[in-house]
C-alpha cells in the first residue's frame, strides 16, 4: 500500500478550515452559499471567499462592535455565530486557497499567475480578477480547458479536483449549482488508486441551519476501469444513494481535472 498526500502547506490550510479555533473551541468553517445570501460585492471574506485569517479577523471585528467576547462562546454557539453573521467559505473559494498553497509548496508561483479568469468579461473585469483572484475563482473557471485538463481515474493524484457542472434547468433557465472536491490524499495498491480522500465545503439538506461546512469524505475504488460514479462514495457515514454529495455527482457532469500549474 502506497499513499500520496498534498504538501504540508496545503494540508495546513485544510486543517485551519476544518479545525478553526477561537479560544478553546474548535469548529469547521461553515459553508457559504452566495446564491442563497444574494451578495456579490464586498471583501472576499464577506462573500464566502475568505482565508482562515480573513475569517478570524472578521469575527474579531464584528465581535468588538457587538461587544461580545467570542472566546467565551462554546463550539456550538461559535458555529451559530458565524452562520448568523454570514461568515463561511464556498467550495471554489476553499479550492482556491488549498490549490494556491499546493502550488507555493511545490516551489511554483501563486495560483492566479496561471489562471485565465474566463468568467470575467472585458479588460476591466480581467484586471479586477487579477487584483482579487480569490473572489473570481469559480468551479466553471477551474473546470475550463484553459485552466485544467481531464485526467483518468487511474492517473489521479493529490491536488486533482473533481468538478460537478450542473445543466441549465429548461423550465427556470437557472443553472444548477456547480461544485468542486479537492483530492488531498490518494491510496494505491500496485500503483492503482484504491481510495480517494477529498475535502470540500458543502451543505446537505439534512445539515439544517448550522451543521454544514468544510468536511471530508472518501471514494473507494471498486473497479478502476469504471467511471467515478460507479465507485463507493462515503461521507458522514452515508454511502452512495444516502450520500448527498454522491447524489449531486450523478445529476451533474462530473470530471477529474488537474489544474495547469500541477501538470
Amino acid at each position: 500500500m502506497n499513499t500520496k498526500l498534498l504538501n504540508e502547506k496545503a494540508l495546513s490550510v485544510i486543517d485551519q478550515y476544518i479545525h478553526f479555533g477561537i479560544g478553546q473551541n474548535v469548529i469547521n468553517i461553515p459553508y457559504y452559499n452566495n446564491k442563497r445570501i444574494g451578495l456579490h460585492g464586498g471583501l472576499p471574506v464577506q462573500v464566502g471567499k475568505g482565508s482562515p485569517k480573513d475569517i478570524y479577523d472578521e469575527i474579531q471585528n464584528i465581535s468588538i462592535l457587538e461587544k461580545i467576547n467570542v472566546k467565551n462562546l462554546d463550539s456550538v454557539t461559535l458555529k451559530k455565530y458565524l452562520v448568523d453573521h454570514n461568515i463561511g467559505i464556498d467550495c471554489s473559494g476553499l479550492a482556491y486557497y488549498i490549490l494556491n498553497a499546493e502550488c507555493i509548496g511545490r516551489g511554483k508561483s501563486t495560483l492566479d499567475k496561471y489562471i485565465s479568469f474566463t468568467d470575467s468579461g472585458g479588460i476591466f473585469g480581467r484586471i479586477k480578477a487579477k487584483m482579487m483572484p480569490e473572489k473570481n475563482i469559480s468551479v466553471s473557471v477551474l473546470a475550463n480547458d484553459k485552466n485544467s485538463k481531464i485526467v483518468s481515474l487511474k492517473e489521479i493524484l493529490p491536488g486533482d479536483i473533481i468538478t460537478m457542472i450542473g445543466e441549465v434547468n429548461k423550465n427556470t433557465r437557472d443553472p444548477q449549482r456547480n461544485h468542486v472536491l479537492i483530492i488531498h490524499q490518494v491510496e494505491y495498491q500496485n500503483f492503482i488508486p484504491t481510495t480517494l480522500h477529498y475535502t470540500h465545503a458543502i451543505s446537505w439538506p439534512t445539515d439544517g441551519e448550522y451543521d454544514h461546512g468544510v468536511r471530508q469524505g472518501t471514494i473507494e475504488i471498486i473497479d478502476a476501469e469504471k467511471i467515478l460514479i460507479e465507485q463507493k462514495w462515503i461521507e458522514k457515514e452515508k454511502i452512495n444513494g444516502e450520500n448527498y454529495t454522491f447524489m449531486r455527482a450523478i445529476k451533474n457532469t462530473i470530471e477529474i481535472r488537474r489544474i495547469k500549474p500541477l501538470f
